[in-house]
């Protein structure tokens, strides 16, 4: 079987590490593996480089889950981390405090701007770095090419926070930032005018990318930020119709239970683009494949505290399941990935 998910950072990844564990429990390759190919196709748009390194979070993330090294309190990094390195650069003068790097992550860093600088894709650096923790995956950028995620919020007149993208339009009264910056720093507390994808223009689907989706058995698509990690990814040009054309199911999971974001600050994100924060709202937001709105869905995994708002969204024409979506130990993100498949087709409740 092969299986291609589109996900973001640390939904995506407690996901994946479910999705793993089913897959080693139903079709076991006789060494602790899987006989399943998973390709996952993650969210670059919050990539940047921050004291000369250039630092992915959602590949970082999803690496350090899935290779048993993340840390489980605060839902991200590395474990057993420290901040020496990080408290230095600051004491020159060249630190980033709202973006602290640790000591264990700056080694990932430095690996792969070392591979960048040497001439590697940004795919093949992450090849290089992932062959290290035996992953059970192959993690895929959306794109070799910088497309990084940018805020434009209201110029109150406040200085920003340091970041050297930061830029202020007087014509417009606005002034625009990096995603992490507004994300990390303001905790998003800044409300979004709207998101600007940089470099998208001249970027393209990372080589493998199309064609894991064309040639899935399933395609999934993770419980991710709907609008900075999933709604990143669609705008890649290919990425949007392979979805589209694919021969294989397209299930997507909520990352909204009751109204609320499973993770983060996701309600600013929707609030900027005028979808509510709801499970339906969302789910109609990504479409139907079978409709003519341009859509990709054909399945829609909801929390059954939304049991309600299925029939909205299966009158739009996407296939909805009821099921519990919390994944707050690996045994209910392995029974949610489950579920997953089996919303695919009868055929593929494995």
């Amino acid at each position: 079987m092969k299986i291609t998910v589109l996900a973001g950072g640390v939904g995506g990844a407690k996901f994946l590490r479910g999705l793993r564990q089913h897959l080693r429990e139903t079709l076991p390759d006789g060494r602790g593996g899987t006989t399943a190919v998973v390709t996952v196709v993650v969210n670059t748009g919050d990539d940047l480089w921050l004291t000369g390194l250039r630092v992915c979070p959602d590949l970082d993330s999803i690496m350090y889950t899935l290779g048993g090294a993340n840390d489980e309190v605060r839902g991200w990094g590395r474990l057993g981390e420290s901040e020496r390195v990080s408290a230095e650069l600051t004491a020159y003068g060249v630190g980033w405090p709202w973006f602290t790097l640790g000591d264990l992550d700056l080694g990932t860093h430095i690996t792969r701007s070392h591979l960048l600088r040497q001439g590697l894709t940004l795919s093949e650096a992450t090849a290089e770095i992932t062959a290290r923790w035996n992953l059970g995956v192959t993690l895929l950028p959306m794109s070799d090419q910088p497309v990084e995620t940018h805020v434009v919020v209201a110029d109150d007149g406040a200085a920003g926070a340091g970041g050297s993208d930061t830029r202020t339009d007087t014509r417009t009264g606005t002034r625009t930032m990096h995603f992490e910056e507004w994300w990390v720093h303001y905790r998003a507390s800044l409300p979004a005018l709207r998101f600007e994808q940089h470099g998208l223009e001249s970027a393209t689907a990372a080589p493998g990318v199309v064609q894991a989706i064309l040639d899935a058995d399933v395609v999934l698509v993770a419980p991710s930020n709907p609008v900075v990690s999933i709604g990143t990814i669609l705008p890649v040009p290919g990425i949007l119709e392979a979805l589209q054309t694919t021969a294989a199911p397209v299930v997507g999971v909520s990352p909204i239970i009751s109204g609320s974001p499973v993770r983060g600050m996701a309600k600013a994100c929707l609030d900027a683009i005028g979808v509510p924060v709801a499970a339906d709202a969302v789910g109609l937001h990504y479409g139907s494949r079978s409709g003519a709105g341009g859509g990709f869905l054909d399945a829609w995994l909801i929390d059954e505290s939304d049991a309600a708002l299925a029939s909205g969204i299966e009158a739009a024409g996407i296939r909805v399941s009821v099921v519990p979506l919390w994944m707050s130990t690996v045994e209910l993100a392995t029974a949610l990935a489950a579920d997953a498949l089996a919303a695919a087709r009868p055929a593929l409740a494995v």
